[in-house]
């Protein structure tokens, strides 16, 4: 019998995970038809419909009242968001999460092949290892941020409940996404939606949370950091765990360094730099009003109780809090 640490163990586990590999890649382009009367074929069914069923203005967005000079007097949000396009988001950044959770980001199609392989070998030799590209990440994301703003939180499934079903339509999904948007637009979906931890959505949000700067402005040491949280928000917490951030963001700055992101003096320098957190809490809501609270309130109530923004009240305040609204007032705050 053969030990899977043994040299033939290991040579059997990589053909076995690569004919798993080539079953899994094929059955995504096949017709349902080829494998009708299975489990499988019903979710590959469904994959001729699936391309439209994402849109990249779903998640959620949060609301501005406005004064008269168009000075910001609170923001209502479910989720701290603040989205933003590719080119006002540091290079750093892009390079960075690319980098750590997709170097061949801009050679694959919305699957890894090799990545995926990689993963099968790995879980045969009773190990394990991600195998999502960042276009399935967002993909993820994506139906998780659909199923919130539609008020069905019951309905997400986190990566231990997936089916493999569930796991084929994202890949499916993936593989249309590409099709339909570019590299960039992925990139800049993906660095808007996913979560940074302690209430952070977005690039954007993450960079005011921890740095009180905007993401145009996160220097190489703290993108890298950034790129970094994403994996695990509670485990790197830039708040909590700063030694598990300093690891990460090394190993995010070693693969940029590796990849020609970044030169030798760059890496190291950013090596050496301390975290240099400024941290900025956001507030939401006429609680954390910047001025005139009780007008804030006002306009909350006006919006909350007029039929012109929804049917009901819940229907109006998921619009405020989801909606992306920009509401101008005529508050004057210099009287």
């Amino acid at each position: 019998m053969l030990r899977k640490d043994s040299r033939w163990g290991k040579i059997l586990s990589f053909v076995v995970a690569g004919a798993l590999c080539g079953v899994l890649v094929a059955g995504l382009f096949l017709p349902a038809t080829a494998m009708a009367g299975t489990a499988l074929s019903n979710s590959i069914g469904m994959f001729d419909r699936l391309p439209d069923d994402l849109d990249l203005n779903a998640p959620p967005q949060s609301s501005t009242v406005l004064a008269s000079d168009a000075t910001v007097i609170a923001s209502f949000y479910a989720e701290n968001r603040a989205p933003v396009s590719l080119d006002k988001m540091s290079p750093f950044i892009r390079d960075g999460i690319v980098s750590i959770e997709d170097a061949r980001f801009y050679q694959h199609g919305g699957i890894d092949t090799t990545g995926i392989l990689r993963a099968l070998v790995a879980t045969a030799q009773g190990g394990r290892q991600g195998a999502s590209t960042i276009t399935q990440q967002y993909v993820n994301n994506m139906i998780i941020e659909s199923l919130v703003t539609q008020g069905k939180i019951d309905q997400v499934k986190l990566g231990y409940s997936k089916t493999i079903g569930d796991k084929l339509r994202e890949m499916k999904l993936a593989i249309a996404l590409e099709t339909k948007y570019s590299k960039d637009q992925i990139l800049q979906g993906y660095l808007n939606i996913v979560y940074f931890g302690n209430g952070a959505y977005g690039i954007e949000a993450a960079a005011e949370e921890y740095f009180n700067v905007p993401a145009s402005a996160l220097t190489l040491s703290e993108a890298a950091a950034l790129a970094g949280v994403v994996n695990s928000p509670v485990y790197y917490d830039p708040l909590t765990e700063p030694d598990h951030v300093v690891a990460r963001r090394n190993e995010v700055l070693d693969k940029m360094l590796q990849q020609g992101h970044i030169t030798a003096p760059e890496h190291d320098a950013a090596v050496k730099a301390p975290i240099g957190l400024n941290v900025h809490p956001s507030s939401q809501g006429c609680f954390g009003a910047v001025t005139a609270p009780y007008f804030c309130d006002y306009v909350q109530r006006l919006i909350l109780n007029d039929p012109a923004f929804g049917a009901d009240e819940a229907a109006r305040k998921k619009l405020l809090y989801l909606g992306g609204l920009t509401i101008h007032t005529t508050l004057d705050p210099a009287l």
